[in-house]
C-alpha cells in the first residue's frame, strides 16, 4: 500500500432504519508481522498446476450484480482457450443449467497471458448452495459457493478482510489463518495489492499465475470482493508499458456497470446488511462517475 495509509477505502455501511441496528463483531486478532519476509519459491506446492490437458486454474469468483443474485465465474486455461461455459446447478436441484461467457487474454512486456475467462451466472436464488462446473470438454472441475442472504437491515454476515497478501510464507500463514478461523468468513473484502508481480523484474507476469492457484483454495469458493491497491497499477514505460492496471482488469472482472459506474476501479454492491463502495485512489478521478451512481 501506500505510505500515507491505505490507498483504496472500502466503505462499509450497515443499511439501518429507525428501529433495527446492526451490531458488528472482531472475530479476530490476527496480524501479520511488519519485518520483511520471502517469497514462496516457484516450485511451491501451493503454486501447483492442476494435472490434465488445459485444466482450469487460478478460478475465483466475485459478485456478478449489485444485490448478490449473480456470480462472476473467472479462470484460466493454459494450453488453448477451451470452452467459456459454466455448468451450475443448485444442492437441492438436479436441474443443470448452462452459462457461457467469454475469453480474452493480454501481452505485459515479454509475457503472454494464458487464456483468461469470465462468465457471470445470473438469477441465482438468494442463501443457497450451487456447485458449478468449468473446463467442459477436457479436464473438468467442480467447486461450490454459497448465495448470500437477501439484502436487508439485520441480516447477519461475516466479512473477512485482507489486502497486502503477496505470495511469501507469510501470505501464505495469512490465507491458512483465515482458512481455519472457527467463525468462517462468507465472503471476503480485499483492500488492494494482489500479486505484487511489479516488484520482480519487468514485472514478471509470471506471478500474477501464481498468485492465482496460491489462492484458489479460497477464491473459488467464496467471493473475494476486488479492490486495486497501487501494485495493481503495472505502470512501466520504460519497458513499454504505459496502461495502468492492465494485468488486474484483464483477470479481475467485478460488477461495476450494476452500479452504473464508468470504471471497474470504482463501483458499489450490497451483500446481505452490507452497503460496499469501493474507491481506487490510484485510479483518475472522473465526475462522470459519480453522475448516475447507486
Amino acid at each position: 500500500m501506500g505510505v500515507f495509509g491505505y490507498c483504496i477505502f472500502v466503505v462499509l455501511s450497515l443499511i439501518v432504519n429507525e428501529s433495527v441496528l446492526c451490531n458488528a463483531g472482531v472475530t479476530s486478532s490476527f496480524v501479520r508481522k511488519v519485518e520483511k519476509t520471502i517469497d514462496m519459491p516457484l516450485d511451491s506446492d501451493v503454486f501447483r498446476v492442476p494435472p490434465g490437458y488445459n485444466a482450469p486454474q487460478q478460478v475465483h469468483i466475485t459478485q456478478g450484480d449489485h444485490e448478490g443474485k449473480a456470480v462472476i465465474v473467472s479462470w484460466v486455461t493454459m494450453d488453448e482457450p477451451g470452452s467459456s461455459t459454466v455448468v451450475y446447478w443448485s444442492e437441492k436441484s438436479k436441474l443443470k443449467n448452462k452459462a457461457n461467457g467469454k475469453v480474452t487474454n493480454h501481452k505485459f512486456y515479454n509475457y503472454t497471458s494464458g487464456y483468461i475467462h469470465h462468465c457471470t451466472i445470473k438469477h441465482l436464488k438468494f442463501d443457497t448452495k450451487y456447485y458449478y462446473k468449468i473446463g467442459i470438454g477436457h479436464v473438468a472441475r467442480t467447486f461450490w459457493f454459497v448465495t448470500p442472504p437477501e439484502v436487508g437491515p439485520d441480516v447477519a454476515y461475516t466479512f473477512g478482510l485482507i489486502g497486502d497478501l503477496g505470495q511469501s510464507f507469510d501470505s501464505n500463514k495469512t490465507l491458512t489463518h483465515y482458512e481455519l478461523n472457527p467463525i468462517k468468513g462468507q465472503a471476503v473484502l480485499f483492500v488492494g495489492d494482489i500479486s505484487y508481480a511489479d516488484r520482480y523484474p519487468n514485472h514478471d507476469n509470471n506471478r500474477w499465475d501464481t498468485w492465482g492457484r496460491f489462492a484458489e483454495r479460497s477464491t473459488a469458493y467464496q467471493p473475494w470482493i476486488w479492490t486495486a491497491g497501487n501494485h495493481e497499477i503495472d505502470f512501466a514505460p520504460e519497458i513499454g508499458e504505459t496502461k495502468p492496471f492492465k494485468p488486474y482488469t484483464h483477470r479481475y472482472h467485478v460488477p461495476y456497470k450494476a452500479s452504473n459506474s464508468t470504471s471497474p476501479l470504482w463501483y458499489s454492491i450490497k451483500r446481505a446488511s452490507a452497503y460496499i463502495i469501493v474507491l481506487s485512489s490510484y485510479s483518475a478521478f472522473v465526475r462522470l462517475f459519480f453522475s448516475n451512481f447507486r
